[in-house]
């Protein structure tokens, strides 16, 4: 049965537009916007209306980078895809792009069905995959061709955690050569693990053991040094590159001299490194270790060279690499030793909410806003014009946003099934109103209406930045 809805009276803010517009949505999808107050906008007529006078109607984000129910150090990160895809559509994020794990000595394939299992009727927004490539061989190399065929088309290769993940760079340039042919990216977790292992030994031998440690570890030198690797591996393989949660400036000056020298390659930053630094791995009573993830967080003058990388476009897309563990019970399993603390923060509901605040704050505009949150990711891993703008055709994957409610971060009303906040008391303006994926409101006017199962898989086609 055919289904219509009308947003009136909002600002529309997409990544090229803002416009005071009527958005109809039918059976699902975005059929039409017209200017507010004109003749073609009086003609919608539909079965429900919303109003959004003095609020933005903004496309639902995107976020490439999430790991729900990721295994990592004997534990798993705990939000499941049910809970995890719940709190990001209260957060106003409507796609996430989360990570299937190739085991060692596995198949891609086995990884993969293991992620769709996971996933499978239990996401309340709609998702899809990259590919972990831990494990680099002929036959790996073989289905990363026919993973791309069927829109798995981002493969993750990393320098960093030998003994897990870990590709020497024989195998990462095997596999970007193989990107090369089938139209794949590469993304790169570039930290140099062989080196870091040392200093992490070296560090612990001191009886350097607090949560900070894990900061002073792995250095900013360390992370540059593997992105320029990594842009030169790429160069040779004639491949693309993706760099995720680019922390440190030395690594954004590493990009810039790749994108200034006219190759693709593309970095992601995530709100933690924008918003977070050092001081918070050095809270006391190992509180610090609600903070640790790698990257790890940087000293804050590092933040300058992030912001002014999103705006020069030498960055390019904010994600979150949402990969929460709980304070208690989890994080707690390194204390006496930083390097046995689960490596991730919760962040996938307050990614759009943060990223306004810098809005208000100045760093970037409205449209930046969008582009880096919603329609950047989309084109980046093949989902747009179907997710990340508000067009016809396009999925009503759409938000109404109040730019002037005020909100305070806190674990004591956020949805991720986690026992803290990386970001508990700060203050933010701006907060998510209504939220509808596919044309169905999963939060309506801050209630959650959705359900488990309403998300569905959606393949992806390759990326579309590549020349």
């Amino acid at each position: 049965m055919s289904s219509r809805t009308v947003i009136r009276g909002g600002l529309v803010v997409t990544a090229s537009d803002e416009i005071h517009a009527d958005v109809l949505i039918e059976d699902g999808r975005v059929a039409a916007l017209a200017a507010s107050g004109t003749a073609a906008a009086e003609g919608f007529t539909a079965d429900r209306t919303v109003d959004a006078t003095g609020k933005y109607v903004i496309p639902g984000g995107v976020d490439g980078h999430t790991h729900m129910e990721m295994p990592f150090g004997g534990t798993y990160a705990s939000d499941t895809f049910e809970t995890g895809t719940r709190a990001a559509a209260w957060g106003g994020t409507t796609t996430i792009v989360d990570f299937a794990i190739q085991s060692v000595g596995g198949s891609l394939r086995e990884g993969l069905d293991a992620w769709h299992a996971k996933a499978e009727g239990n996401c309340a927004i709609d998702y899809g995959f990259h590919m972990i490539v831990s494990d680099v061989h002929p036959e790996t190399l073989k289905e990363m061709d026919l993973l791309v065929e069927e829109g798995v088309t981002s493969f993750k290769q990393f320098m960093a955690y030998p003994g897990v993940f870990y590709s020497d760079d024989g195998q990462i340039l095997r596999a970007m050569q193989r990107a090369a042919g089938n139209g794949g990216l590469i993304m790169m977790h570039a930290e140099n693990g062989i080196a870091i292992d040392v200093l992490v030994e070296q560090a612990l031998a001191r009886g350097e053991t607090d949560p900070r440690y894990h900061g002073e570890v792995r250095k900013a030198l360390l992370e540059a040094e593997a992105t320029h690797r990594a842009i030169r591996l790429a160069q040779v393989a004639g491949s693309p590159l993706y760099v995720v949660h680019v922390s440190a400036e030395e690594a954004v000056a590493e990009l810039t001299r790749a994108r200034d020298a006219g190759l693709n390659v593309f970095g992601e930053t995530c709100p933690q490194y924008l918003f977070l630094s050092t001081d918070n791995l050095a809270e006391p009573d190992f509180e610090g270790a609600k903070y640790v993830c790698s990257t790890p967080l940087r000293p804050r003058e590092h933040q300058a060279a992030l912001w002014r990388g999103l705006r020069t476009g030498d960055l390019q897309v904010v994600s979150t690499d949402h990969c929460p563990f709980c304070f208690t019970g989890q994080k707690e399993l390194g204390r006496g030793d930083f390097s046995k603390i689960p490596n991730g923060l919760p962040g996938v509901e307050n990614r759009m909410d943060l990223l306004h605040q810098a809005v208000v704050d100045g760093h970037i505009s409205r449209r930046r806003w969008i582009e880096i949150a919603c329609a950047t990711p989309a084109r980046m891993f093949g989902l747009y014009p179907k997710k990340g703008t508000i067009a016809p055709g396009a999925d009503a994957d759409i938000v109404v946003y109040d730019p002037h409610a005020e909100q305070v971060v806190s674990a004591a009303t956020h949805h991720m099934n986690v026992d803290y906040s990386a970001y508990e008391g700060r203050r933010l303006t701006g907060r998510v109103e209504t939220v509808f994926s596919r044309g169905e409101a999963v939060i309506t006017e801050r209630e959650y209406t959705g359900h488990a199962g309403h998300g569905v898989y959606t393949p992806r086609s390759t990326c579309q930045y590549l020349t």
